[in-house]
């Protein structure tokens, strides 16, 4: 199998795990889940707005990162700051989590039609953050063989037999999902 290959590389990136929603300390997932994937093909190909199922375009994917930082995030909760003062002392609805966000991320997606690829080498997409753009480097065409030979992370399809629990589908009306985490080579980079 022949596969197109576009390689997306910023200076951070932070992939929110399912079970992390208030935790106050959280390490980026080192995989895509399914959600996300789809979410990115909707992002990448607007037409596929009113499709369901990712994996459509974006055949497989592989990450890989130098390491994780974990940064400091001010946060408040849902509806917007508030504050109060109590016995001349003043408190707020604010905090401070801890993110462990990847630090220069690659990430390579292969695509089935060249097409495809060349759409998506033109624009930018981020893991989950918004804030962490990733930017195309290039497009590659490369035999299946050799996207395999490329080190990082990968979460493959599986259901609750053969994979663990990744979370909810947004898409999917909250349908769990499940995969099998493939790792090759060295997923950490070693670049400094």
């Amino acid at each position: 199998m022949q596969y197109y290959v576009v390689k997306y590389s910023g200076p951070f990136g932070f992939i929110k795990p399912w079970t992390a929603v208030r935790d106050s300390e959280t390490f980026s997932q080192q995989f895509l889940t399914p959600s996300v994937i789809e979410g990115m093909e909707k992002k990448l190909f607007p037409e596929l707005l009113e499709e369901t199922g990712g994996g459509r375009v974006i055949r497989r994917h592989r990450l890989n990162y130098c390491g994780v930082d974990v940064q400091l995030e001010r946060t408040w909760s849902k509806g917007g700051f508030k504050y109060t003062k109590e016995k001349g002392i003043y408190k707020s609805n604010q905090s401070t989590l801890k993110r462990g966000v990847l630090l220069m991320p690659h990430l390579y997606l292969a695509f089935d039609e060249q097409t495809y690829a060349e759409r998506a080498s033109y624009q930018t997409i981020c893991l989950c953050r918004n804030e962490d753009l990733l930017f195309p480097d290039e497009v590659k065409q490369m035999p299946e063989v050799e996207f395999n030979g490329i080190s990082g992370f990968e979460l493959q399809p599986a259901d609750a037999a053969t994979g663990f629990k990744v979370g909810h589908n947004r898409f999917g009306e909250g349908r769990s999902m499940y995969g099998k985490l493939v790792i090759t080579g060295y997923p950490i980079r070693n670049e400094g």
